[in-house]
């Protein structure tokens, strides 16, 4: 299942948003109303939770300079990584999407896609406290 938020632009430049996302702290911020638990484990995990939901733990998987950052999860029952995109677009500006994808059976799938894809959505749209 893959699943692509909007694109949104920021004032900052693809590097400052890098950096942002590089910081597993700065997750908090992108986080919907509805958080329950956000907990830093390490410079390169979190575990969160939203109201109603299981908690997940994701964990730093890969970085591109300035352009691409990998989340995935570190449990092997829910298998999916969280891929965050980011395209200069001028000094001062870059578009960010996420893309979502997983592997799931079609019950599960149709059971997380709209969850999944409202919170994705959030964290993207939340881009602009970092």
């Amino acid at each position: 299942m893959n699943l692509e938020s909007p694109k949104v632009r920021l004032d900052q430049s693809a590097e400052y948003v890098f950096n942002a996302l590089c910081e597993v702290t700065n997750f908090e911020k992108l986080m919907p109303d509805s958080i329950a638990k956000f907990e830093v484990l390490d410079a390169n995990a979190f575990v969160f939770g939203l109201k109603g939901m299981p908690e997940i733990k994701l964990v730093m998987k890969e970085k591109l300079a300035s352009s691409k950052i990998v989340l995935g999860a570190a449990s092997d029952k829910l298998p999916f990584t969280l891929l965050a995109t980011i395209d200069s677009v001028s000094e001062n500006s870059c578009d960010v999407q996420l893309i979502f994808e997983g592997e799931f059976n079609a019950m599960m799938a149709m059971m997380i896609k709209g969850p999944i894809s409202k919170f994705i959505e959030t964290l993207v749209e939340n881009m602009s406290k970092l």
